[in-house]
This record gives structure tokens, sequence and C-alpha cells, in this order.
């Protein structure tokens, strides 16, 4: 068993039932942001869980299929650009966050989050935790729901908007994705309340 399984197994056992809650895609430059919630079964350990970021992406979607087979229950949310853009990334993300608790149908009584922002209404019941990914498996798991789900979403949006390479970049601003932005401005997934101004000037 892996410290991330133990440190679950610990939390279950002083907290009762919980999710771990984690996002994908806030610091893109285009698509949503994808947050999820998790609750693992601990009858069903998997093996290689963790954070998303550390992993391969033949492995996520591997882990992707194992989790929402065996847990208990999960949820995902989509926080749209025109949110972002509306309000900000912050309050984008920890509105997801929100929802993605309130949606699991198991009401679990506590949920861990990466990173150190809480919503309002999430804080009776919850947990602020940085790097929370690399240290809870339900937080591992959270990140690697998010991120395949938000990968899909951005390899389908690749066939609508070919042209900025959503299929390799995610939305990301690498250096081909702010050439193209130069070439040919914003999609209209593109999050225009960022700093995309200096993308196109640089």
């Amino acid at each position: 068993m892996t410290i991330l399984y133990q440190n679950d197994i610990e939390f279950f056992n002083t907290h009762g039932l919980f999710a771990g809650i984690d996002e994908a895609g806030r610091g893109a430059l285009a698509g949503p942001v994808v947050t999820a919630a998790v609750i693992l079964n601990y009858n069903t350990l998997i093996e290689d869980i963790n954070d998303s970021k550390l992993l391969t992406p033949k492995k996520r979607e591997e882990l992707y299929r194992q989790i929402v087979e065996s847990a208990i229950d999960y949820s995902i949310v989509e926080i749209s650009p025109a949110y972002i853009d509306r309000y900000n990334i912050l309050r984008a993300t920890l509105l997801g966050f929100k929802n993605a608790f309130f949606q699991l149908k198991s009401k679990p009584r506590y949920c861990l989050i990466d990173g150190r922002d809480i919503h309002s209404e999430l804080k009776p019941y919850a947990k602020a935790i940085i790097k929370g990914d690399q240290l809870y498996a339900s937080i591992a798991a959270a990140s690697i729901l998010a991120k395949v789900h938000r990968d899909k979403l951005m390899l389908a949006y690749d066939d609508i908007y070919p042209e900025y390479g959503f299929a390799s970049n995610k939305g990301y601003g690498t250096a081909y994705h702010a050439k193209m932005i130069c070439s040919y401005g914003l999609s209209a997934i593109h999050r225009k309340s960022f700093k995309t101004t200096e993308v196109t000037r640089s």
C-alpha cells in the first residue's frame, strides 16, 4: 500500500466518508477549467495512482478507467471560459470545487482539496492541502479524472479550431499557440480576460 493510500485511510478512520477534489486547466489560455471529486473504494486499491502531472498520458487513461469503475462515487464539473472571463479564474475554480462536491450522490461528510483556497460554502466540510495530489490518493484520483476529461475536451475542440494546436497544447500558452493567436486572433473558447495581448505581441 502506497503512502498516498495510507494517508487516505488514516483520514477516513478519523473523519468518515470523504472526497478528494482537484482541478485541471487553471493556467490554460483556452478551454474550461475542469474540477473532479472522487470517493475511493479502499477494498479496490489502484496501483500507480499519483498526481496526474507525474504520469504519462497513456497511464492517466488507464488509471481513469480504473477509477471510474471502482470508485464509490465521482463527479466532474466544467466551468466555461465565459464564466472565467466574467469573474476570474480563482472564483471559477472554487465554484467548480463546490459543485463537484455537492454533485456527489454518496454525500460525503468531508473533502480534501488540492491547493490553498476553499469556497465559502465548503469551509465547514473541507480542508485545503498544498500539493495534496502528491499526498492523498483521493486527491490524486481527482487530478487524473479532471486532467483526462479536460484533455478529451481539448481534442474535440481541436477538430473545431485546428489552427491553434489544441490537440497537443491543450489550450496552454506554448510558443506555437502564441504564434497562432497572433495570426488568427482569439477563438470562442479562449479566455479573453487572460493576458493574451502579451502573447500576441511577443
